[in-house]
């Protein structure tokens, strides 16, 4: 991986309406504005939008056969999460991501952390979500 790399990942992913329902339930979140469509329908957004979590979830495993797939020993955390417009039912996400910072781990041998800059953006270019994410992985792929 190299600083200043941008990857696309394709194929994105289409979100169904039966995404968003399943995601939100199984996490517990309640908001009207995931699962109520009279509700939703009286707000600025006129319809249920896609739940933020269900967004980031999907902009980075979206670039796990990339990025991380046998490298990854660790997600160390995650900051610039914003959400700058919704994702709705029957959008597709595609995602890119800028690899913005690596070095060598000082107490891991072999192992590196990399700071990785996720964009996601919608079937009209639109940037829908983005979001900052450190991570240590092996230096060489696993087996």
């Amino acid at each position: 991986m190299e600083i200043g790399t941008v990857y696309e990942h394709r194929p994105g992913r289409t979100i169904t309406e039966a995404d968003n329902v399943l995601f939100t339930t199984l996490t517990m979140n309640t908001q009207a504005l995931h699962l109520d469509a009279a509700y939703a329908a009286d707000t600025t957004f006129g319809e249920r939008l896609v739940n933020s979590m269900f967004t980031l979830s999907t902009l980075v495993g979206l670039s796990v056969a990339q990025l991380t797939q046998g490298t990854i020993v660790a997600n160390l955390g995650f900051s610039d999460i914003a959400f700058p417009k919704p994702l709705f039912h029957g959008d597709t996400l595609y995602a890119e991501t800028l690899i913005a910072a690596k070095r060598e781990s000082s107490s891991r041998p072999g192992e590196g952390i990399v700071t990785f800059e996720h964009t996601g953006r919608n079937q009209h270019g639109v940037v829908v979500a983005t979001a900052t994410r450190r991570t240590l992985v092996r230096r060489e792929p696993s087996a």
